[in-house]
């Protein structure tokens, strides 16, 4: 009997344990769904700090209207899985394409042709900021702080009082556009506080060096003052002779290196010269092949051009004896410490790559510089390729100096990098292609599978707006 007893005693004591435990587990179970819900309220912005996307790999691409497509707008692009989420494009007008973004990347510009109007938006709400209506089409604006205060180059601007056209146009988003007059003003770069602007104009062989935090607005005339020479400067505009045909320079310090497209735009020779952006003194050119874009890695100079308006015979250069192309365009290496090149006019060693105007560049982690123009000749067919097949992208190698030509066609709009994925992306014949930078080809898989984000629109850049 006490043994029976001890055994019910135990029994009632196990059950006891077991209800309790059972409670216990119930009581968690409806715990969790609150605590759940809690979570979820804080990711759906209470405490979050992210976009309203909930991405933080980002890449924009302006798609503009075509006869498939009826909406235009920036399109926001996840830039790890190259898809496009079911998010509504950021308004940008009908045909938006060259795109900019700040050092920071908190605001994207784009230029839409259609209305000569450049529309901004914050990427961190992902919202537009505003847009500006500029004077006449622009190719070049640049955005050098954070503070929204962007510069376009706008050749065909019309400037009160003055039978020239050309200007820098001063975009702010929350005040009137004022301008800056500069003749003929092509492009626009700018250092990296902003405090200079490097303007270069049409059929020139001057640059023209501006202060605009020193410019009186709505209208600065000084860059026609008599005075606005390297022999007598005044605070805001300085007109700097001594170049031949200048389109272009990459800024480094208050050295700029100074692009010479030379005999392509109607000068005498292609060369690379330095500008010294405290005394303005310039040093002798360095001829090179050609030069019309360049890409600045340590003391390297990566300069890219035709030389010639139509280019080099591709018969005359040995690594391009293979293709049907009959002018190529040449890749030049100068060393800023000694400013030599010794690919320049040295038979059997240039460097070719496709032909047209080579206007994007771009070294991605892997060190391929991808080069692209546009208006160059197309060979073959790529929806129907037989034979070679090439277009306006050229990809170097820099750890053997070899090109690839990928089999595709059409005029390169931008070029994008990453610091976390071995791809680029290329905005190519109005197309976002993704390249696999360990193979050289096209990235295909369950996403992409024929290596294009799936965008429907014409594709006119592609900017990462996430640093990835």
């Amino acid at each position: 009997m006490s043994l029976g007893a001890r055994r019910l005693k135990r029994s009632v004591k196990k059950r006891i344990q077991t209800s309790v435990t059972r409670r216990s587990l119930v009581l968690v179970l409806v715990l969790i769904p609150g605590l759940c819900a809690s979570l979820s309220l804080i990711s759906c912005g209470y405490g979050k700090t992210g976009p309203p996307s909930g991405l933080t790999n980002r890449v924009l691409a302006p798609q503009g209207i075509t006869s498939t497509f009826t909406f235009g707008g920036l399109v926001i692009v996840n830039g790890i899985y190259d898809t496009v989420p079911r998010l509504a494009p950021l308004s940008a007008g009908n045909s938006p394409g060259l795109m900019v973004v700040t050092p920071s990347l908190n605001i994207a510009a784009a230029f839409d042709a259609s209305s000569n109007t450049v529309f901004a938006v914050d990427t961190a709400k992902e919202t537009s900021i505003g847009n500006v209506h500029l004077p006449g089409p622009t190719s070049s604006m640049v955005f050098p702080t954070a503070n929204g205060t962007g510069y376009a180059a706008v050749p065909t601007a019309s400037v009160n009082g003055l039978s020239v056209l050309g200007a820098v146009e001063v975009i702010n988003f929350s005040n009137q556009l004022n301008a800056i007059a500069v003749a003929n003003a092509q492009t626009v770069i700018s250092n990296s506080g902003g405090s200079q602007l490097l303007v270069f104009s049409n059929d020139s062989n001057s640059v023209t060096v501006i202060a605009p935090a020193n410019a009186v607005p709505p209208v600065d005339f000084s860059c026609y003052a008599t005075t606005a020479t390297t022999l007598n400067p005044n605070s805001i505009c300085t007109s700097v002779p001594g170049f031949d045909r200048p389109v272009w320079g990459i800024i480094s310090g208050n050295t700029a290196y100074i692009l010479n497209c030379g005999a392509e735009c109607g000068g005498t020779q292609a060369s690379v010269q330095t500008l010294d952006l405290s005394t303005f003194a310039v040093s002798a050119p360095t001829p090179v092949n050609g030069a019309t874009i360049g890409f600045l890695n340590g003391t390297q100079l990566y300069v890219a051009g035709n030389g010639t308006p139509t280019g080099q015979p591709c018969a005359s250069i040995a690594s391009a004896a293979k293709t049907a192309a009959t002018y190529c365009g040449t890749l030049d290496i100068v060393d800023t410490t000694t400013m030599t090149d010794p690919y320049f006019n040295s038979p059997g060693t240039e460097i070719a790559i496709t032909d047209g105007y080579h206007d994007r560049i771009d070294l991605n982690v892997v060190g391929q510089l991808f080069i692209g123009s546009y208006d160059c000749t197309n060979i073959g067919n790529v929806n129907n390729p037989v034979g070679e097949v090439r277009g306006c992208l050229s990809i170097f190698h820099t750890a053997d100096n070899s090109v690839i030509i990928p089999p595709d066609n059409g005029n390169v709009d931008g070029l994008q990098g990453f610091t976390t994925r071995t791809v680029e992306y290329v905005a190519e014949d109005g197309f976002l292609r993704v390249y696999d930078t360990t193979q050289d080809i096209l990235l295909i898989n369950d996403y992409i599978p024929e290596g294009t984000v799936d965008l429907v629109g014409y594709v006119g850049d592609v900017k990462a707006i996430d640093f990835f």
